[in-house]
């Protein structure tokens, strides 16, 4: 089998969830964001979906998505923090085979150059499960946009080295790390 050509960018297909009981199609400024910053970096904006706090639910949409032999990557916005009701969180945390623990790190420490102590409710998450990589965020445009430019997007380019998350996703080009 011939080696991936590592210089070359490799378009994953990505699904977008928000989860508000206040936004609507029609005003999911967030979404919107998420789905324009998907094809600006070239990759293939693939399913989206926008429901209310309800983790049953959610976990529900997630699974499907998780099963599914297209769906590589999937950006959740919303849900993530204190507010009464929300279940972004609790619904994801479970489904996850392996969690990537540095995404709310290091989300949380870029936020607090913005936010300061604020960044502290921030309850994002990210993960694998099924080889499908998951990151829950905040639904701020500018949490969206942060976490996308400075974390995800970086880590969806098979360019990006030493190593980066395209090898681990299903149906992905690559093997491993460096390959």
């Amino acid at each position: 089998m011939p080696k991936p050509d590592l210089s070359r960018f490799y378009p994953l297909n990505i699904a977008v969830l928000t989860v508000s009981d206040t936004r609507t199609s029609a005003n999911d400024s967030s979404g919107d964001l998420l789905c324009d910053l998907v094809r600006e970096a070239g990759h293939q904006f693939f399913a989206r979906a926008l429901l209310a706090n309800n983790k049953y639910a959610l976990r529900a949409l997630l699974s499907h998505w998780i099963a599914s032999s297209n769906i590589q990557v999937i950006l959740i916005n919303g849900g993530t923090g204190y507010a009464a009701g929300n279940c972004a969180i609790e619904a994801l945390t479970p489904l996850l085979d392996t969690p990537v623990p540095g995404f709310g790190e290091l989300f949380r420490q870029l936020s607090f150059a913005e936010l300061g102590s604020a960044a502290l409710q921030s309850g994002a998450v990210a993960g694998l499960a099924n080889s499908t990589l998951l990151f829950a965020m905040p639904g701020s445009g500018s949490a969206c946009t942060l976490a996308m430019q400075q974390l995800i997007l970086p880590q969806l380019n098979g360019q990006t080295g030493p190593c980066n998350f395209l090898a681990h996703v299903k149906n992905s080009p690559t093997k491993s790390c460096g390959v």
